[in-house]
């Protein structure tokens, strides 16, 4: 049985709990204002990286940062969903965990990234959720350290106004993020679907 802290089970658009594009998550072609597609050749070798990874951002953030890195949690919480989300193959009424979160350098307190999703606890192995809202352990490294097989999709990738994730990052609210949004597969089913951001000003230098 799961236990959730501080944490109510309710039905909610998600659109006003995690920042998946609305296309994604209503399967049509709307789009906020504020998005923007992204042209590669404007971006750090290491920017890329980070968005057309399918390995572990955790590992590859530490190896930048030169220290170990932490989740910090902002939001965690079981919700119904009020509509189907079609890529991840969920009806309406599906209860999922919604979870805000900062990767965080163990020593600076510097955040280096900012993620949201939406997780089907079903569908986890029964050891990796009982990790995952215990432990203040990095999805990619429980992962490794559970031996869960996962292939990543991206879906998206795009440029957008920091707003209210700018005072996160020390930078204004017009300035941009860069963000990419992907599912998580298991067994051949999606488990989770992923969005990761970070200042368009971070990770420009070359390494």
């Amino acid at each position: 049985m799961m236990h959730f802290q501080k944490e109510s089970l309710s039905t909610v658009d998600l659109k006003d709990k995690v920042s998946l594009p609305i296309s994604i998550l209503k399967n049509d072609s709307q789009e906020s204002p504020s998005r923007n597609n992204i042209e590669p050749s404007n971006l750090s070798t290491f920017q890329r990286i980070l968005l057309t990874t399918n390995g572990t951002v955790t590992d590859i953030l530490e190896y930048y940062a030169s220290e170990q890195i932490r989740v910090v949690k902002l939001f965690e919480q079981l919700v119904s969903l009020a509509h189907d989300i079609p890529t991840m193959e969920l009806k309406e009424g599906t209860e999922v965990l919604v979870r805000k979160i900062l990767l965080q350098g163990k020593i600076s307190r510097k955040n280096f990234l900012y993620g949201d999703s939406i997780i089907v606890p079903e569908k986890l192995d029964e050891k990796f959720r009982k990790a995952l809202l215990e432990t203040k352990m990095p999805i990619g490294k429980l992962w490794f350290e559970l031996r869960v097989e996962t292939f990543k999709e991206i879906l998206d990738t795009s440029k957008e106004l920091a707003e209210n994730l700018a005072e996160y990052f020390h930078i204004q609210p017009h300035d941009n993020m860069l963000s990419r949004t992907y599912r998580v597969i298991n067994n051949r089913k999606p488990i989770m679907m992923i969005t990761e951001k970070f200042p368009e000003n971070y990770y420009l230098e070359s390494f």
